[in-house]
């Protein structure tokens, strides 16, 4: 039996490294602020600071995760993504991505990632597990996580390129 209802417990979930690094943060300012100081007093400014960042790595995860309960079930095991939904799927290698894009046309929007060995992963934003390919598009160089957040919460009319692996930026600079 749960006394919390299930509305504040997804917004607990889905915010909940941003409320961890606030937690800290007032931790540590109250250890600088009312405690003795000396030795305290540092490991609270060090408490102070991981609490600040993890609050603001956590706005940015908060404002991209969806929440589930879309077609499908994401997977990320070692740097390889696999998306099995009820009409397709596939597993890619994020090594063998050439590029991301955002598509908001798709009912719902849909990431589709293009890579070398084989055709289009086309996974939805809210599919089961969808808000741990933050961390996975994070590592692809050059990609802003606060750039594919803000485009994740947009609607539009046509797809837009997040990232592109830079052999392939070369190949298409030189076509045009």
């Amino acid at each position: 039996m749960s006394f919390v209802r299930p509305g504040a417990k997804a917004a607990i979930a889905r915010w909940r490294e941003a409320l961890i690094g606030a937690g800290l943060m007032a931790l540590g300012l109250y250890w600088n602020l009312w405690l003795t100081p000396g030795l305290l007093t540092w490991v609270g400014l060090v408490v102070v600071l991981l609490g600040t960042a993890l609050f603001f790595a956590g706005l940015q995860k908060g404002r991209s995760r969806l929440g589930g309960g879309g077609p499908g079930v994401v997977q990320i095991i070692e740097r390889r993504i696999g998306f099995f939904g009820p009409l397709n799927g596939g597993i890619v290698d994020l090594d063998n991505v050439t590029s991301l894009t955002f598509d908001p046309t798709e009912h719902p929007p849909h990431w589709v990632i293009t890579h070398d060995t084989g055709p289009a992963l086309h996974i939805p934003i809210n599919a089961e597990g969808a808000d741990a390919l933050f961390d996975a598009f994070a590592s692809l160089p050059g990609l802003s996580p606060g750039r594919m957040a803000s485009i994740s919460r947009q609607e539009g009319m046509q797809q837009v390129v997040l990232w592109r692996r830079a052999d392939l930026q070369e190949r298409i600079a030189r076509l045009h």
